[in-house]
């Protein structure tokens, strides 16, 4: 087989069950989703392996922008807020504050193609080991919770309403 072009595929920042980081292990997934995604990634590596393709994975953080899906947690800080409640922003050990990563749309866009114009050509097949044109990349960036909020009410004018004390160990976001 001739080289073939290089494949960038698209995975989820869920196959992390907890810490994040590209170099964390992601062999524990904590949902049947992320067990899917993790799956793919796996198929990729066999693909890379066996034929030679090269693969560029690119975990997604929760996107946002225009015509957003209305499960997501910004959403939901948005209602609350301008319906005068109080927003919970739960907190870890030892009161540190939960960090999610936003990833505006424009921004995964941009990523793709970074990734498309950057990635390195297939090599073929014939049992051709390429592991080093496979690799996995983060798009985005971690932010507190309670900075979200904190934008929200200041791009939609309403005053602060103490946040409600709430204490766990996990914040799950959609």
């Amino acid at each position: 087989m001739n080289p073939q072009p290089a494949i960038v595929c698209a995975s989820s920042s869920s196959v992390y069950s907890k810490k994040v980081s590209e170099i964390d292990r992601t062999d524990n997934p904590s949902s049947l989703y992320a067990a899917t995604k993790k799956a793919g990634e796996a198929i990729a590596h066999t693909y890379n392996h066996i034929h030679g393709l090269s693969i560029t994975g690119l975990r997604f953080f929760t996107v946002y922008g225009p015509w957003g899906r209305p499960d997501m947690a910004y959403f939901f800080f948005t209602s609350d807020i301008l319906k005068g409640k109080q927003i919970s922003v739960f907190e870890g050990l030892n009161g540190f504050t939960v960090s999610r990563d936003f990833t505006y749309i424009d921004d995964i866009v941009k990523g793709c193609l970074g990734a498309l114009d950057t990635a390195t050509k297939s090599t073929g097949s014939g049992g051709v080991k390429a592991r080093r044109n496979c690799g996995f990349i983060i798009l985005g960036i971690p932010h507190r919770c309670q900075l979200l909020v904190n934008i929200l009410r200041k791009l939609l004018k309403v005053k602060a309403v103490s946040p409600m004390p709430a204490c766990l160990l996990m914040l799950i976001l959609v």
